[in-house]
């Protein structure tokens, strides 16, 4: 999910050949045993360089994200009027639902994008829905056979994914393993998106310029599964670098959050999505594991190489991260409602 407080200019891409994002075999994590510090110490290395790796060796079925794939595609596959019924609009405070294309904005100006908002799903007598708490609620999943469960095995899966890679994280800092989860992500919030990015060409007279513009993730870990038609640039320090798909990979990348708690050690890092001229369209599957929406993030004390110093000169959005102090919802409702502004009042 992009963050956009402020708008950017678009840079032109410059390829390079030096810098690749790295891939890190996670197993250790995964099923406890020997290896886990060798595997945090990975992790650290790519937060400290650009805050972007692949994680492989996961644990998740390829053939639960090949089933979600195959009933995306039908899902999106519809015709809008259809997909419509399932529409944003229609999920209230839950900020849950179907957007079409253009329907989203990076920067003010709209993504050649349509998507499906997701999250975990509670019922309309849980504490937290009664309270009315934003982003909190049930989905509104598209009626396609299969692809409710399809949806709810993958984010479950995922999930447990994102406590074990937190615990990495947590490692490679000096933590222990259950620094995150004490504090923040015992009850995660947990934002889910499918998105799909059309072959077809924008419109006359539509400011669209990306498929994702740039950005940076405003949470603690994102961890996207991409199909293989590609697009994912990430800027490093060397330039602008495709993020190629890999074969059962998921890419991860650290969030606005995560820069404040470490610091600015670990830095959260712009990326972007190209618009899609493959030939057919491309899905992607990011969720976003972030702090329980009550929580206070707090910076970590005590981080050798941590500075806090107020970065928002180089940063896509001018923004100083590590400025916020507060509930983390707050500082969510604030970006959420810069996506769909036509849909702010239901949250704020």
């Amino acid at each position: 999910m992009p963050d956009t407080s402020a708008p950017t200019p678009v840079a032109a891409f410059t390829p390079t050949t030096t810098a690749e994002l790295p891939v890190i075999d996670v197993s250790a994590l995964v099923r406890p045993g020997a290896g886990r510090d060798a595997v945090a110490a990975q992790i650290g290395a790519a937060c400290r360089a650009h805050g972007f790796f692949y994680i492989t060796g996961h644990g998740i079925d390829p053939a639960l994200a090949a089933r979600l794939e195959r009933l995306s595609h039908q899902f999106f596959d519809l015709d809008e009027a259809t997909k419509m019924q399932w529409r944003m609009a229609l999920g209230g405070r839950a900020w849950r639902g179907y957007f079409p294309l253009a329907g989203e904005l990076t920067s003010g100006r709209p993504d050649w994008k349509e998507g499906l908002y997701l999250g975990t799903e509670l019922a309309d007598d849980h504490p937290m829905v009664q309270a009315r708490l934003p982003v909190h609620g049930r989905n509104l999943i598209p009626d396609v056979p299969g692809f409710r469960e399809a949806i709810r095995d993958y984010m479950a899966a995922v999930t447990q994914l994102g406590h074990r890679l937190m615990e990495g994280i947590a490692l490679s800092l000096g933590l222990p393993a259950h620094y995150f989860a004490e504090r923040y992500t015992h009850d995660p919030l947990i934002l889910f998106r499918i998105f799909n990015y059309p072959t077809q060409a924008v419109p006359e007279g539509l400011d669209v310029q990306w498929g994702v513009g740039e950005h940076t993730d405003y949470g603690l870990l994102t961890i996207l599964r991409q199909d293989d038609v590609g697009g994912l640039q990430v800027r490093t320090p060397g330039g602008w670098i495709e993020a190629s798909p890999v074969a059962d990979s998921f890419v991860c990348n650290i969030g606005d959050m995560l820069d404040r708690m470490t610091g600015g050690l670990y830095k959260s890092t712009p990326h972007r999505v190209t618009r899609n001229t493959s030939g057919r369209d491309r899905l992607s599957f990011p969720l976003f594991f972030d702090p329980n929406f009550e929580a206070r993030v707090q910076r970590i004390e005590g981080l050798a190489g941590a500075d806090a110093l107020d970065d928002s000169a180089a940063r896509w959005d001018r923004a100083n991260v590590h400025a916020f102090n507060g509930r983390y919802g707050d500082y969510l409702l604030d970006k959420v409602s810069k996506v769909f502004p036509q849909l702010r009042d239901e949250v704020l």
